[in-house]
């Protein structure tokens, strides 16, 4: 894949001075390739072809009129004008440039995976250019698409993240921040899915003190997403960062977990059988393998970082260990005592409150075939 094409730019090259091109997801995944940390393939699709799309007949003219109408006090009129901005996107035409280097990215991809017939699974991941800020956290806002097969499905996929600049969430957080729509442009983020075995969240810091020698870490079965959701009581891990010692452990009831179903392209709920409910679902030397993968992003990044992590099925540590995302932490990395609250939703939320009591804050679930939660893991925001 060429490096710097205008409409697809590859990973390893993302990075701060790109965020207007790739947005933070992106840049955040480069810097993970520049600390040497395992990382699934994939590339970006620049800002600039969200913006060729725009420019296609009156469909800027149409979404600025719109965008410019919302209250965002008026909640039902707010979701009105959504689902009437994001129709216009997801039905305006993808310029035949785009969609040329989308399909072609996407047959380098399938390529290099040695996929057959060309239908490697990816997840497909929106990458706005105001997100994972270290001032403005807007992460979670917009969409993340799992188990996507075909570049047709991509093309379809691609549309949806771009038209998720405008969910009535993203709206409203961006007036609350003084940010102007036209402020943002829209990304995405395409990456091979990974079988996860476990996933989870971690943080370069041990959130309850904001203590930097230790590395939190959150993990249980399938996917991420019931994780960064609060669904379930995942386990806890604190690792010394220096010694790599575990220094605390709590093993939790993992009562579900979400998995892939491939033929239906989909990802499902399913309950954890009592077997493994209460039985750890990392081992202690996967855990060492995240920490010394966390020193290493949080040395690069020159801050503590907020990651997302998976354990590949049927692989042995460290190769089956990846990293799917990085961001600055902004909520306790500044402060050199946290404040506990209880109203969050946040995966830190979740995870300070297991550190704490051991129950999680719960969340309504995902909506488990489509858009992740806000802020969830993606593969598997």
């Amino acid at each position: 894949m060429a490096n710097d094409d205008r409409y697809v730019i590859a990973l390893q090259v993302c990075d701060e001075g790109r965020i207007d091109t790739v947005g933070g997801k992106s840049a955040g995944l480069g810097r993970m390739m520049r600390a040497g940390v395992p990382v699934p393939a994939g590339f970006a699709i620049s800002s600039e072809a969200y913006t060729s799309m725009l420019s296609s007949g009156d469909v800027a003219a149409e979404v600025s009129t719109l965008a410019a109408s919302v209250d965002p006090i008026d909640v039902e009129g707010l979701e009105a004008t959504s689902r009437k901005i994001r129709e216009i996107i997801e039905r305006a035409p993808i310029p035949a440039e785009v969609e040329t280097s989308v399909r072609h990215a996407y047959a380098e991809l399938c390529m290099a995976a040695a996929a057959s017939d060309s239908h490697l699974p990816v997840a497909v991941r929106s990458s706005a250019t105001a997100e994972d800020l270290p001032e403005a956290s807007f992460a979670g806002q917009q969409d993340t698409f799992l188990w996507v097969v075909g570049a047709d499905d991509l093309l379809d996929h691609v549309r949806r993240c771009w038209s998720s600049l405008y969910t009535g969430r993203a709206m409203a957080y961006r007036l609350e921040n003084g940010f102007g729509h036209d402020r943002v442009r829209m990304s995405v983020c395409v990456q091979k899915m990974v079988d996860a075995r476990a996933a989870g969240v971690m943080f370069t810091l041990n959130p309850i003190n904001g203590d930097r020698s230790k590395v939190a870490i959150d993990a249980s079965w399938g996917l991420g997403e019931a994780v960064a959701s609060g669904e379930v009581t995942p386990d806890n891990y604190l690792v010394d960062k220096v010694t790599l010692d575990v220094v605390r452990r709590t093993i939790s009831s993992k009562a579900i977990e979400y998995r892939p179903v491939p033929a239906e392209r989909r990802v499902e709920r399913v309950a954890v059988g009592p077997e493994r409910r209460e039985a750890p679902c990392i081992s202690d030397e996967e855990l060492i393998v995240l920490a010394v993968h966390a020193k290493a992003i949080e040395a690069e990044a020159g801050a503590p970082q907020d990651l997302e992590w998976a354990i590949e099925a049927g692989g042995d540590p460290p190769a089956n260990v990846v990293l799917l995302q990085t961001r600055p932490e902004t909520v306790w990395s500044g402060r050199d005592r946290a404040t506990v609250t209880e109203g969050g939703r946040s995966a830190m939320d979740n995870i300070v409150a297991n550190l704490i009591t051991g129950v999680r804050i719960r969340a309504a679930p995902p909506r488990p075939d489509t858009p992740e939660s806000a802020s969830s893991p993606a593969q598997g925001e």
